[in-house]
């Protein structure tokens, strides 16, 4: 399947790319959010109508996410949970619990910029944690997991 992206996706492409990809990722998750429409005579032509209003939203939204990024630089915040004696943590704690801490620090951040590769946290500590805010923007804070009592 053959499509051209609206906004820059990534690993697959920039805005204005057509790109071709397996017809259940550009069905299932590039059309449903609006990521990219199929790469037909029409789309591209309606793309190239549209192109200077789209580049000027994806200029605003990177610009937008990189004062994110410089007011999250260097931020620590603590997240309180039931633990044992020895640190190991009785539930876990995810990227929603991160992103609640950070948005009550004062920085708005969804769960889906939060990036936990090896899986939620299960052991009290310190940990840096980074977040993806756009798709050529990322910080990287600090999240301190405390027992709680």
């Amino acid at each position: 399947m053959e499509v051209i992206l609206l906004e820059k996706v990534e690993n697959l492409g920039n805005l204005g790319d057509v790109v071709r990809v397996r017809p259940g990722f550009g069905r299932n998750f590039l059309l449903p959010q609006g990521k990219a429409r199929r790469a037909t005579p029409e789309n591209i032509k309606y793309f190239e109508e549209r192109r200077r209003e789209l580049e000027q939203a994806a200029a605003d939204a990177q610009q937008a996410a990189q004062s994110r990024a410089a007011q999250l630089e260097g931020l620590t915040v603590s997240v309180q949970a039931k633990a044992g004696d020895e640190g190991k943590l009785f539930g876990s704690v995810g990227t929603a619990d991160i992103a609640d801490a950070v948005t009550a620090a004062g920085v708005e951040v969804s769960r889906r910029e939060v990036q936990l590769p090896e899986g939620p946290i299960r052991v009290t500590g310190e940990y840096e944690i980074e977040l993806n805010l756009h798709a050529d923007v990322s910080a990287t804070i600090t999240v301190v997991v405390e027992a709680e009592g």
